[in-house]
């Protein structure tokens, strides 16, 4: 009976040291303004082999953030950045390829998120991605009732309801409103008017929101409207304060900063709970 006990605490102690022994990757990005610290998800697997791949060859070392937008991102990664000269136009170079699009609705835009750059729907209707070039959510905060409400639909819905004649009271208020220039009044009289429109046209004008896209979107913030569009294949685990300090400095009409932002990239494997101990973020539980 004792072997049998022995035996069974043997394999007991091995099931979870093979847990906690999982392993992923820790990407580093260095700047002058601080370092970023970002994972890469799993479900989003040719955008983590291929940004990992990148970084352990150095192809990111020294190439800058050639592009900047203030309450929206940062972005980088364009190969033709590293001997660029000031005032030269970016954002076309890459390894020569392309990636698969990998939208997965569960990754979303929020504040921190790791993202890459692709070309438009008009010469790239597979929404593929760039092989290289990536940005970084900075976005902003919003309301409960600014995330939920999808501003299509909504457009869509108000262009019906000031058709109608009963309706003229409403859309001449909301033209006083727009003209005086109010825009705090502006938002809190469609905020009243939503309900109306709702109920008058029987249709709903709020997004299918998550409740934790709800909550980071209130909390950290981040760029809601670019969901669903772009590969969300990452996340900056620690150093989020380094994002609004790039994103501030000045730049040309181009977006580029006035003064080369340089990267340098570093890879590390860790054990999962050793990440978790490290930058305080969490891996969802997996299911068994």
């Amino acid at each position: 009976m004792s072997r049998q006990i022995l035996i069974v605490g043997l394999l007991l102690i091995h099931s979870l040291t093979a847990c906690t022994q999982k392993k992923d990757y820790v990407v580093t990005i260095k700047t002058k303004y601080g370092d970023m610290v970002a994972i890469l998800y799993d479900e989003t697997p040719k955008h983590k082999a291929n940004f990992i791949k990148l970084a352990q060859e150095h192809f990111y070392d020294s190439l800058i953030f050639h592009r900047i937008i203030e309450g929206f991102m940062i972005q980088g990664g364009d190969p033709e950045s590293k001997k660029a000269q000031p005032g030269q136009r970016l954002g076309n170079g890459g390894p020569g390829y392309n990636v698969d699009a990998e939208i997965n609705p569960k990754f979303f835009h929020e504040k921190g998120a790791l993202s890459a750059a692709r070309l438009s729907d008009q010469v790239n209707p597979t929404k593929q991605s760039s092989g290289s070039q990536f940005y970084i959510v900075q976005g902003k905060k919003f309301t409960a009732n600014e995330i939920k409400i999808d501003p299509q639909k909504f457009n869509m819905a108000l262009q019906q309801f000031f058709q109608k004649p009963d309706n003229k009271a409403y859309y001449d208020t909301i033209a006083q409103i727009y003209q005086a220039r109010d825009a705090k009044a502006y938002e809190a009289y469609l905020g009243r008017l939503k309900p109306v429109v709702e109920n008058q046209l029987g249709i709903k004008v709020e997004k299918d929101l998550s409740p934790e896209m709800l909550q980071a979107y209130t909390t950290v913030g981040g760029t809601p409207n670019l969901d669903g569009q772009y590969t969300v294949f990452g996340k900056v685990i620690k150093g989020l304060e380094v994002i609004d300090k790039i994103a501030a400095q000045p730049k040309d009409p181009a977006d580029r900063p006035t003064e080369d932002i340089r990267m340098v990239m570093t890879v590390e494997e860790l054990p999962k709970s050793k990440i978790e101990k490290l930058y305080g973020y969490k891996y969802p539980v997996e299911k068994k």
